[in-house]
């Protein structure tokens, strides 16, 4: 599939990288819950906590996305709420799952989530079709857009053909590239914030896990490659932070996807390195899709209308539709019998 045209114009007055970051992150309001918490086990005696709305078509399950969140996110996050209300209204249920240590209780082992740990991806998806389901997308944001599609990459044609499609948005396929990139002057605000939920994170499990994690190299952290190179790499198994950032990109397996895929990355996203346009790989691939909007900032892509949805919740839908084989009018129909969802005009989860 091509490099194609998007359709994405921002609002006069918010337009530019910074500005659809910020006003996204900080300021949009999304009247949704979520329907229930579920527990999982992994097989390292750790846990997930998974966020479950359903679509409210009775009858036996069908159809379910899988959503990843990003960097020290959750499924509380406005673009995890939104996309799932956006979803629901379509006829999808919907599994909005938080990685280790980010749903509210640190996780058990010593371990943490990383750009890379598909194996937990896996397992969301292993314990989805054991409910059974016949027909799954995945949707992933930044850190978890690169989970999704590495995750893709690494399972080629064997992936389970009940997995019929995928978006990922703002997503850093290059982790290298792009820790240099967030590390730039310009970002130094959102590498302060990222870096103090991670530095609360160590103090917490140096607590737990006495003898297996020690805050001493917090003071020297400045920088997200700094904490990589302290904390991620070591605590996963990695050498250092370049062998993590190599071992746990996507870039290097996206043309092996399989699955008819999206990746919507903003030109003017803050957080992305030129080598996260992947370009090359998209012209010609039979399943791979890039779209680049001039605008949209890094999990942006703002808009305003009567549904409360953004640009990246009726793009998702649409391709989502595309992808099964759905005409426009029927998408459009599924929409309009779905109307206010019944989880709208609630509070949002905790």
């Amino acid at each position: 599939m091509p490099v194609v045209s998007s359709t994405y114009s921002p609002p006069p007055f918010l337009s530019g990288g910074h500005v659809q970051t910020l006003y996204a992150s900080l300021l949009r309001p999304v009247d949704f819950a979520y329907d229930r918490r579920e527990r999982i086990d992994t097989p390292d005696d750790d846990f997930l906590d998974l966020d479950w709305a359903e679509a409210d078509v009775g009858g036996s399950p069908e159809r379910v996305a899988v959503l990843t969140h990003g960097l020290e996110g959750s499924a509380d996050r406005s673009y995890m709420r939104g996309m799932t209300r956006a979803l629901v209204r379509r006829g999808w249920d919907v599994c909005a799952w938080n990685l280790r240590a980010c749903s509210g209780e640190l996780n058990r082992r010593v371990a943490t989530y990383h750009s890379g740990k598909t194996e937990d991806l896996d397992r969301v998806v292993e314990h989805v079709f054991e409910r059974g389901y016949s027909t799954a997308a995945l949707i992933g944001f930044s850190l978890g857009g690169n989970i999704t599609l590495k995750y893709l990459g690494e399972g080629g044609h064997t992936v389970d053909e009940r997995i019929r499609a995928a978006v990922a948005f703002s997503t850093p396929v290059d982790l290298k590239a792009s820790s240099h990139q967030i590390s730039r002057a310009t970002n130094w605000h959102y590498t302060q914030y990222f870096l103090r939920s991670l530095r609360e994170q160590i103090r917490r499990k140096a607590e737990r896990h006495p003898n297996g994690v020690t805050t001493d190299a917090l003071s020297h952290v400045r920088t997200l490659r700094d904490f990589d190179d302290a904390y991620t790499a070591p605590l996963n198994g990695f050498r250092d932070a370049d062998t993590y950032y190599r071992e746990a990109s996507s870039r290097p397996v996206l043309r092996k996807i399989a699955v008819p895929t999206l990746l919507v990355n903003a030109a003017n996203d803050p957080f992305l390195a030129d080598t996260c346009y992947p370009t090359d790989v998209a012209q010609g691939h039979p399943h791979f899709t890039l779209e680049v909007p001039d605008d949209g900032g890094h999990v942006g892509f703002v808009t305003f209308d009567d549904t409360g949805e953004y640009w990246s919740e009726r793009r998702a839908a649409s391709f989502l539709a595309t992808a099964l084989g759905e005409s426009p009018s029927a998408e459009a129909d599924r929409v309009e019998k779905g109307g206010a969802s019944a989880h709208d005009n609630r509070l949002p989860s905790e």
